[in-house]
């Protein structure tokens, strides 16, 4: 019975077996991969595609990536490669790392210290790298 797997475990097998089934590269995906084939987006193409076509009166990319950042923020930062590039979208629109700690820690009562600080260390990752990627 020492191989007896926990239901956590069975499905995690299916859930992959179900990927591989349904096209086998996705057993090999990495969501950190993906970031690193398209970190970011230039803010002229965040304003087309996720700012002023639907709304020319409405919300600016920067301030939609700052609802993101907290809707992000509020699930525990569970979606990681999400946080990192949406904080480097924020970045590329012109937002400071001083707006960026703030949206985040603006969600302590709302998504709690762990999900915070989590938020927080992935956001203070991709400022580090940002900042060694201009040295």
């Amino acid at each position: 019975m020492a191989d007896a797997k926990n239901p956590f475990e069975m499905m995690i097998e299916q859930a992959q077996n179900m990927a591989r089934a349904m096209n086998p590269a996705l057993e090999h995906f990495s969501p950190k991969a993906f970031e690193a084939m398209w970190p970011t987006l230039p803010k002229e193409f965040m304003e087309v595609a996720f700012g002023k076509a639907f709304n020319k009166e409405g919300l600016d990319s920067k301030t939609r990536l700052f609802l993101v950042l907290a809707g992000l923020t509020m699930q525990g930062a569970v979606a990681e490669s999400q946080v990192r590039v949406t904080v480097r979208h924020l970045m590329e629109a012109g937002a400071t790392k001083q707006e960026i700690a703030e949206a985040i820690a603006q969600m302590t009562m709302f998504a709690g210290v762990p999900a915070v600080t989590k938020a927080g260390t992935l956001a203070k990752e991709v400022m580090d790298e940002l900042e060694g990627d201009k040295e």
